[in-house]
C-alpha cells in the first residue's frame, strides 16, 4: 500500500517533527514515540522565540493561548499558533506552526503539522495531520474499535496490521474533512482529498478524491 506511507501523505518540510516522521515508513509508526521526541527536542527550541513551562511544555512566545485553555505535557506550541477558550490539550501534542486549535477542541498524542486548523469543538487521538490539512466543525478522530481489537488498516483486499490499539486516523496535505464527520480507528486519507460533512471514513481514501460516502469516491478532475 505505497498511497499510505509517509512520504506519499506529507511534506515533511512543514512540521518541527520531521526527523520523527522520516524514520519510519507508515505514519502510524511515530505515534508511540511523539512523547520522548517532544521531551528531546524540547529544550533545544530557541530561548529568543518559545518560553519553557513546568511539565515539559513549550509554547512560542508569538503564539495565542487563551486563559482558559489547559494544556497538560508533553507539548510544543509552535509559532503564530492559536490556541482557543476552553482547548484541551491531555500530552504528546505538538501543535504547529499557524495551527489553530478551537474551541473545546481536544488533543491527545498528535502531531499538527503548520497550518492544520481544529477550530470548533473537534477530538483528535493518536493521529497525524498534514499541512493546511482542516477538521470542520465537531467532527473527529474515532482512535478505539468497539471491540477493543488492534487496529488494521484498510484498502480493498490489502490489510496492515498495526499493532495498535488506539489509532484515530492519518490526513494527508490540504484534506479538507466536512462538519460532522467520523473518521473510524484505521482511516488514511490521501493529500488534497474533500470528505462530505456528516461522513462515516473507514479505511484508505486515495489522494485527490471527493469522499462523498462509503462506496462513492469521486476522483478530482
Amino acid at each position: 500500500m505505497k498511497e499510505v506511507i509517509v512520504t506519499e501523505l506529507y511534506d515533511l518540510s512543514k512540521t518541527i517533527a520531521r526527523d520523527l516522521l522520516k524514520e519510519v515508513t507508515y505514519p502510524w509508526e511515530a505515534l508511540k514515540d511523539i512523547h520522548d521526541f517532544i521531551k528531546k527536542i524540547g529544550p533545544t527550541l530557541p530561548k529568543d522565540k518559545y518560553e519553557a513551562l513546568e511539565g515539559d511544555v513549550w509554547i512560542a512566545k508569538n503564539a495565542t493561548v487563551y486563559p482558559s485553555v489547559h494544556i497538560t505535557g508533553p507539548a510544543i506550541i509552535g509559532e503564530e499558533a492559536e490556541v482557543r477558550h476552553c482547548a484541551f490539550i491531555r500530552g504528546n501534542a505538538i501543535v504547529g506552526n499557524h495551527a489553530v486549535v478551537g474551541n473545546s477542541t481536544e488533543l491527545k498524542n498528535v502531531i499538527l503539522f503548520d497550518n492544520v486548523q481544529v477550530p470548533h469543538y473537534n477530538y483528535v487521538g493518536d493521529s497525524i495531520l498534514g499541512y493546511k490539512a482542516h477538521m470542520g466543525a465537531g467532527s473527529i478522530t474515532s482512535n478505539v474499535k468497539s471491540d477493543k481489537k488492534l487496529v488494521v488498516v484498510k484498502d480493498g483486499k490489502e490489510k496492515i496490521a498495526t499493532g495498535l490499539k488506539k489509532f484515530g486516523a492519518m490526513i494527508g496535505d490540504q484534506v479538507e474533512v466536512g462538519c460532522g464527520s467520523i473518521l473510524n480507528p484505521g482511516t488514511v486519507i490521501g493529500k488534497n482529498t474533500n470528505i462530505y460533512p456528516l461522513s462515516s471514513v473507514r479505511g484508505v481514501v486515495l489522494k485527490d478524491s471527493i469522499y462523498k460516502k462509503q462506496g462513492e469516491i469521486a476522483h478530482k478532475e
